[in-house]
């Protein structure tokens, strides 16, 4: 599964002049979204927000990348799990 981002603000042909489409440019130009998660931002349906994301890349002003793997739900406790590691390893070797 992708991730996509802009890189640069395009001008929207008529087709695109919806709000829907500037809410998606608007959180593409701060971050990766995967289209789920556009579909989920604008409401829109699947196959409009897939023909959005084709003609951006088309236009050259979208950036993509794989997601993460599947575990990424956890990657955000990972310094967690090294400060406990640390803390209670380094802590009993003392005593």
């Amino acid at each position: 599964m992708k991730e996509f981002r802009l890189s640069a603000w395009p001008e929207l042909p008529t087709v695109y002049h919806r709000t829907a489409y500037r809410r998606m440019l608007s959180d593409m130009s701060h971050r990766y979204l995967t289209v789920a998660a556009l579909v989920s931002v604008s409401g829109s349906r699947r196959q409009e927000v897939r023909a959005f994301v084709d003609m951006l890349d088309a236009r050259g002003v979208l950036l993509s990348r794989e997601c993460p793997a599947a575990d990424s739900a956890f990657a955000s406790l990972q310094p967690l799990g090294s400060w406990l590691r640390r803390t209670f390893a380094g802590g009993s070797g003392g005593r």
